[in-house]
């Protein structure tokens, strides 16, 4: 497809840059680590602001940038892309955008390097290299069926660990099925999210969970990975288990899809509009018992 060689006004760069990086979706990365690093560490410091402005933007706009760059061919052909679905970017913000995560998240990096130990190193830098290996070669996990979706969860759920590791936490079991519950949720919600694209994958020769499995089969292991995500939160601290209603909202918004063909996957796109807000409802009362857990250790 040829592209205008009028140059770019600054306005329509930061206006794709800013589509590219899902607004929407910024608070999914941000808020783990503010929460994370700020019930372990119980203030607010320039680490705590520092970091969470990390994941907020920079963060998102490197994970799903360069998911844009090159999955730009694809995108081309699907309906859903543009808006809170993401972008498809003029190909001439190709190399900008690439630079521009680049170049937000450094600074940050660098900051949280040299206030970080060894071990929250080696977590950001995990965390890192599979937001940048989701989606670019050689690896591009997001090609390798139910790597896909783990890979995707970490995206999510490596925020909270990072903010943990960084504050030097004492890990126990019940943090631990905390992470997992977040965890299994990640992989349920990408695997549901997959399912709308089933068609559109396949003709564009791409392989996903949804692709590979199909598209019941993948609402299925999305119902059962959100079941366990509750179950897992029944092991945890008081109030943690009051939080093992929260998967519920999602059992409920993914439940209608339960018979779903591959030849009608795309009327999930539906229910992914509800899981959208879904997950403000679940953050409002995560954070309330998050708000609880805190006062009855404080």
């Amino acid at each position: 497809m040829s592209q205008s060689r009028t140059p770019l006004r600054v306005s329509t760069i930061i206006g794709q840059l800013f589509v590219a990086s899902r607004p929407v979706s910024w608070v999914n990365t941000a808020y783990p680590f503010a929460a994370a690093y700020l019930l372990a560490t119980r203030q607010i410091d320039a680490t705590l602001i520092i970091g969470a402005i990390f994941f907020l933007i920079p963060y998102n706009l490197a994970m799903y940038g360069i998911n844009d760059v090159f999955d730009y061919e694809t995108d081309l052909r699907n309906p859903r892309k543009g808006g809170a679905h993401g972008a498809v970017l003029d190909r001439r913000m190709h190399r900008i955008t690439l630079w521009a995560a680049t170049v937000s998240c450094l600074p940050f990096v660098v900051y949280l390097l040299i206030v970080g130990s060894p071990a929250s190193w080696i977590v950001l830098a995990a965390s890192l290299f599979f937001v940048v290996f989701y989606s670019a070669p050689p690896l591009r996990l997001k090609e390798v069926p139910f790597a896909d979706s783990v890979t995707s969860s970490i995206h999510f759920f490596s925020p909270a660990v990072y903010g943990l590791v960084l504050a030097g936490v004492a890990w126990t079991w019940q943090l631990a099925a905390v992470i997992v519950a977040f965890a299994l949720w990640g992989v349920a919600s990408h695997a549901f999210g997959a399912v709308q694209d089933v068609v559109a994958d396949r003709e564009a020769g791409i392989s996903s969970i949804a692709t590979v499995r199909g598209a019941r089969w993948t609402v299925w292991f999305a119902l059962v990975c959100y079941a366990a995500a509750g179950v897992m939160m029944l092991t945890t601290a008081w109030p943690g288990p009051l939080a093992a209603l929260v998967p519920l909202l999602y059992i409920a918004t993914v439940w209608p899809y339960r018979s779903i063909t591959d030849d009608t996957a795309e009327t999930a796109t539906k229910g992914w509009g509800r899981f959208l807000w879904v997950n403000q409802i679940a953050g409002f009362v995560v954070t309330l018992l998050i708000i609880w857990y805190a006062l009855l250790t404080a």
